[in-house]
């Protein structure tokens, strides 16, 4: 069963309170923020009041990823260094990556599956390397940065960014791996907020990151298969199966055409649905 990450909650490593209360929020993984949420001479203080925490504290079920400094700042060999071997931290996740020299430099420091940035035209052109690096599981798309890179202006469409989205979602799928979208930052407009994620889903990101717990709602429900979705799967998979003991390649349901892809495309459904199911246990 793999692990969903319709929500993928950023926490400055910095704020102690903010670490507190994310243990009971409902976000399916979280990423502790050494790096942009932290200003510098915080830095060093952070990475020891993350650590505390991670040792201390059940987060639960929830996906726990350190975004360390990069390895051309001065913190960044020992935020992989502090957290690259950590029984309460399940991946690190490298800023502004590049290409593949950055992940083999950290991988060198860490046993931790690796997750990429990819905020940077550099990174864009270079995305199918970086996601087929061996020890990579995951992508997160950096908007914000991206957008300011490469000149494009705001748009609710995000034309601007739409090569870059879909080229690394192209290079995460090709090689398997997680990837998921970029920040909404008007945290106060739900309406947005869902129309982005209802974009990032129908491209076929896994679910989108967060800048704010009142986010966590419509994330988690856009990213899940509605009730609609999984009874039609169930559906599709059981007019397969009567159609093939038939004798018959194919099935009609509704109207339809129902063959091997879309059963696979329903068997993935029930199986997200039973991942979140039991995220809730």
């Amino acid at each position: 069963m793999t692990r969903p990450y319709r929500s993928v909650l950023y926490i400055p490593a910095s704020k102690q309170r903010a670490l507190e209360k994310a243990r009971a929020l409902a976000a399916d993984a979280i990423i502790f923020d050494l790096e942009d949420a932290v200003a510098p001479e915080e830095k060093d203080a952070a990475r020891e009041t993350l650590a505390r925490f991670l040792a201390e504290v059940d987060y639960g079920p929830r996906a726990r990823i350190v975004r360390i400094n990069g390895f051309d700042t001065p913190w960044g060999q020992a935020d992989a260094a502090a957290f690259g071997r950590m029984a309460g931290v399940d991946a690190l996740l490298v800023p502004k990556v590049d290409g593949v020299a950055v992940l083999d430099a950290v991988a060198a420091l860490t046993d931790k599956p690796l997750w990429a940035m990819m905020e940077t035209a550099r990174g864009m052109l270079n995305a199918a390397a970086i996601a087929a690096h061996p020890r990579l599981e995951g992508m997160v798309m950096g908007t914000n940065d991206l957008a300011k890179e490469i000149g494009s202006r705001f748009r609710a469409d995000r034309l601007g960014v739409m090569a870059g989205l879909g080229h690394c979602l192209l290079a995460a799928r090709a090689e398997g791996r997680v990837i998921v979208d970029g920040v909404y930052n008007s945290f106060k407009d739900d309406e947005g907020l869902r129309a982005e994620c209802v974009q990032g889903r129908d491209m076929g990101f896994d679910g989108k990151t967060l800048i704010h717990p009142a986010q966590l709602d419509v994330a988690n429900a856009v990213f899940a298969p509605s009730q609609d979705e999984v009874a039609l799967a169930r559906r599709q998979i059981a007019a397969f199966a009567e159609a093939r003991a038939s004798g018959q390649g194919v099935a009609v349901l509704d109207g339809k055409i129902v063959e091997n892809l879309h059963v696979a495309g329903a068997e993935a459904v029930l199986a997200r649905a039973e991942a979140i199911a039991a995220l809730a246990e």
